[in-house]
């Protein structure tokens, strides 16, 4: 049986102080029959995010003339995924909030036939540190999601998410500044199956966010809105056999 591939992409803008360690801490041996490869999806940094993402050991860098915005650079890393001949897309941020290491862990329910898409939930895990200003703001916008999709989830801002190759041929972001809720409501309303991963959080201790409140609301709840005014026909999700990988 041939290898199934992983690709591990890390949205990054300017994030020479943590991706280093991000990649680092990327499992390159989840399964014998699991390929992993990492590749980094610039969006027009200005310091050395290339340089130290070419030294961790990334396979691939791709990199936006200017910066395009969070968005924009998730749906240019499903799309390379996809072109790379990815069977699984791995999206996970670069400022080493997320635990890489429980990248397993979000492969688990895609391997074994229960999910097409899967987010790794700090909720169901450990929020320790999280400010409260960002957690009010998460529980907000994670209710909102439950609302429109009849549906419960519990970290809807997550930004470790791993995807089927259906699920990023399908998966649109119609905004450039952020993806978190558009790209769920999106395939879930195309009847993509979710699934959340408990995991363990730790507040960034090098650069800064760059999602502000004031930027939300004025991008991201249009864009919300605008997603679920599109008509969207449900899909036949096909559940391909040979991605079922079982201990």
């Amino acid at each position: 049986m041939s290898k199934q591939q992983v690709i591990v992409f890390l949205p990054a803008y300017n994030e020479e102080e943590a991706i280093g360690a991000v990649i680092s801490r990327i499992p390159r041996d989840v399964h014998p029959q699991v390929d992993v490869k990492v590749l980094v999806i610039d969006d027009g940094s200005t310091d050395a995010t290339v340089e130290v993402s070419k030294k961790a050991g990334a396979d691939f860098i791709v990199s936006n003339k200017g910066n395009h915005g969070l968005g924009a650079a998730v749906r240019l890393g499903l799309s390379e995924c996809v072109k790379r001949g990815a069977d699984i897309g791995v999206m996970l941020d670069a400022d080493n909030e997320y635990p890489a290491e429980q990248i397993p862990d979000l492969l688990a329910p895609i391997f074994q036939g229960e999910a097409d898409y899967t987010m790794g939930s700090r909720f169901l895990g450990t929020i320790d540190g999280m400010k409260v200003h960002r957690r009010l703001g998460n529980y907000c916008f994670t209710l909102l999601q439950c609302m429109l999709l009849k549906t419960w989830i519990r970290d809807g801002q997550s930004g470790m998410r791993a995807f089927t190759k259906q699920a990023m041929q399908s998966a649109e972001i119609i905004h450039d500044y952020n993806y978190a809720q558009v790209l769920t409501l999106n395939l879930v309303r195309k009847g993509f199956r979710m699934q959340e991963v408990p995991i363990r959080y730790q507040v960034r201790k090098t650069g800064q966010s760059f999602i502000k409140f004031h930027a939300y609301m004025t991008s991201v709840l249009p864009a919300i809105f605008k997603e679920m005014s599109r008509p969207v026909n449900q899909e036949t999700v096909i559940k391909d056999a040979h991605l079922l990988i079982h201990d």
